[in-house]
């Protein structure tokens, strides 16, 4: 059996951390498309699962932006470079979190705004995951 001094570093988040930010895309992503379905048939209960998947979309992206900052703080590469995956995850949240203040609104009083902040939010949630998944979010070497 041979010993080796080299760190090895992780290719990827940990599971727990992978599920929350898997999760935060489709989510967001199905708020987007329930905002479309709205916009189009005005059925008032597309405007009502539209806020439901964003609120599940903030509890995911919550999770994953508190697993990213501790991965953060406990890295020894702490550079401006590492730190872009945490703020993607934050601006994510925030965006999230005025979007479902917007849906909170009546219903068709949500819209344009509501369907073009889903739009953006999903984008974010979109980059932010694959930034994450990527090694540079992973917290492994550049």
């Amino acid at each position: 059996m041979t010993a080796t001094d080299d760190r090895t570093y992780r290719s990827g988040p940990n599971p727990f951390h992978a599920v929350m930010l898997a999760g935060t895309v489709p989510l967001f992503l199905g708020a987007t498309l329930c905002d479309y379905a709205y916009s189009t048939s005005y059925h008032i209960q597309w405007a009502t699962f539209a806020s439901w998947l964003n609120v599940g979309g903030l509890v995911f992206a919550g999770f994953a932006l508190i697993c990213a900052l501790i991965g953060f703080f406990r890295s020894s590469h702490r550079g401006v470079v590492n730190m872009i995956y945490p703020a993607l995850l934050l601006l994510t949240w925030v965006l999230g979190f005025v979007n479902s203040l917007v849906h909170a609104r009546d219903a068709w009083a949500m819209m344009p705004a509501g369907f073009a902040l889903s739009i953006v939010v999903a984008l974010l949630a979109g980059t932010a995951a694959w930034v994450g998944f990527s090694r540079l979010g992973a917290g492994g070497k550049p």
